[in-house]
């Protein structure tokens, strides 16, 4: 899964800190899932993308478009 957060992080001014803070994480938390390291759970996903203020599908997507997995028709 690839995400956008550092994006929206830097546009609002915020820090991993800044961020972690928010969110009531660890900043080593915000780095591993900036950096794709780390996969959050699907309430902290959710929690990220309200506190962005964006839907969660412009703030996370899928590593590869839907249509090329196996049994699905493009």
């Amino acid at each position: 899964m690839t995400n956008r957060i550092r994006v929206l992080r830097a546009e609002r001014g915020w820090s991993q800190a800044d961020l972690a803070q928010r969110l009531e994480v660890s900043r080593q938390t915000v780095n591993a899932i900036e950096t794709g390291k780390h996969d959050p759970s699907l309430s902290l996903a959710f929690r990220l993308a309200r506190l962005l203020d964006q839907p969660i599908d412009r703030v996370f997507s899928p590593d590869h478009p839907e249509a090329s997995s196996p049994g699905l028709v493009p």
